[in-house]
């Protein structure tokens, strides 16, 4: 899936070191409990694997994203339990493209059957949520997941 500057490919597009590089900045675990440090090469494999099982198990997962032509972060749907979460992980000087990156997402979301709505885990060190309230997300609550605390908000796309 492609745009204007914006383009969606498979992971394995991008070399690890960069997405290596990426993962290990330390700026990326501030809003990101699940991260507990710098990564190596077994971290980008495990993560491969995860991700590439997604698209195996439900037919959609996660991407690469490009921003024209070079790598700004990974992002896209994972299937938890019965529901899509929508995750977006950008390189810290692409965090401005976040609701560029996302309106394009939820477009692929609103075109495809499987998804009659989206949710978003964010973690409460995000205070400013006023673009998920701008497009419609509606808080559902706090969530506990792999152990650590989220904020759940729920986005119909249907």
């Amino acid at each position: 899936m492609s745009g204007d500057a914006i383009a969606f490919v498979p992971l394995g597009d991008v070399a690890p070191d960069v997405v290596i590089s990426h993962m290990s900045d330390p700026r990326m675990g501030v809003h990101m409990p699940l991260l507990t440090g710098a990564w190596g090469d077994d971290d980008y494999v495990r993560f491969r694997a995860a991700k590439d099982a997604c698209w195996q198990r439900d037919g959609l997962g996660h991407w690469a994203i490009l921003h024209d032509g070079n790598y700004a972060g990974w992002g896209g749907f994972q299937k938890e339990g019965d529901e899509w979460d929508f995750g977006l992980v950008l390189r810290p000087d692409c965090f401005g493209l976040g609701m560029m990156i996302t309106r394009k997402a939820l477009a692929f979301a609103r075109s495809d059957p499987r998804i009659p709505f989206v949710t978003f885990l964010l973690p409460p060190s995000r205070t400013k949520l006023g673009a998920l309230r701008r497009i419609g997300a509606r808080f559902v609550g706090p969530v506990d997941h792999d152990g650590k605390a989220f904020l759940k908000y729920r986005l119909e796309t249907a």
